[in-house]
């Protein structure tokens, strides 16, 4: 059977899985925003958190996906077998980008701007509001662009816990041998990553200050 012949013969099951792979990376994404925002605004303000706060992303990163949910499983309230356990990990590499993309927007704002916005009258918190995260916006947005992608590609691993999304055709595939169901999993995973990608380019280039 073809790859063709396959989705045709199982689009409600492919579509079914395509959506429940864009929800993991969509919670997980939203989580590692949540998180990772505020953590880069806090390491552009405190020198002594920058190096243990990206030390500690970066290790996350270092860690093999497969590993990493293997280590989540038996850890208390957030692992076990199943979507919650690929969440967190998804979350975790996610941190990195979004952190260090924060970060690095904050800090490359102007210096002139914040001295203007300061004689305004501005306070910290009205110059953060109002100045360096609009005009961050960009850098942070490319952030959430890579680590919207990793999350695609890593998500496809969380099959392996029971987790669901497209990983579930590639890792059946791997085990019947059959080209055309990895090509199920691996084919729409892929597209999504591209629309995602593609998306959120056009959104980073609709907030870009410097384009207009």
């Amino acid at each position: 059977m073809s790859f063709f012949e396959f989705v045709l013969q199982n689009r409600g099951d492919v579509w079914f899985r395509t959506v429940e792979h864009l929800v993991l990376v969509g919670i997980s994404t939203g989580a590692a925003i949540a998180i990772g925002v505020p953590l880069g605004i806090g390491i552009s303000r405190s020198a002594r958190l920058r190096a243990p706060v990206l030390g500690v992303a970066n290790v996350f990163q270092t860690i093999p996906s497969l590993a990493l949910f293997g280590f989540l499983i038996p850890v208390p309230f957030v692992g076990g077998i199943g979507a919650r356990t690929a969440i967190v990990a998804l979350v975790l590499y996610a941190l990195l980008p979004i952190i260090r993309n924060t970060y690095a927007g904050i800090v490359g704002v102007d210096p002139a701007v914040r001295e203007a916005a300061r004689g305004m009258g501005m306070t910290d918190a009205e110059l953060l509001r109002l100045v360096e995260l609009p005009l961050a916006v960009p850098v942070m947005l490319a952030g959430i662009r890579v680590a919207t992608v990793i999350g695609v590609g890593i998500a496809t691993i969380a099959a392996a816990i029971g987790a669901g999304g497209l990983g579930v055709f590639i890792f059946q595939g791997v085990a019947l041998v059959d080209h055309a169901v990895i090509l199920a999993g691996a084919v729409p995973a892929a597209l999504l990553a591209l629309m995602l990608d593609g998306g959120l380019h056009l959104v980073e280039r609709k907030l870009d200050w410097r384009a207009r």
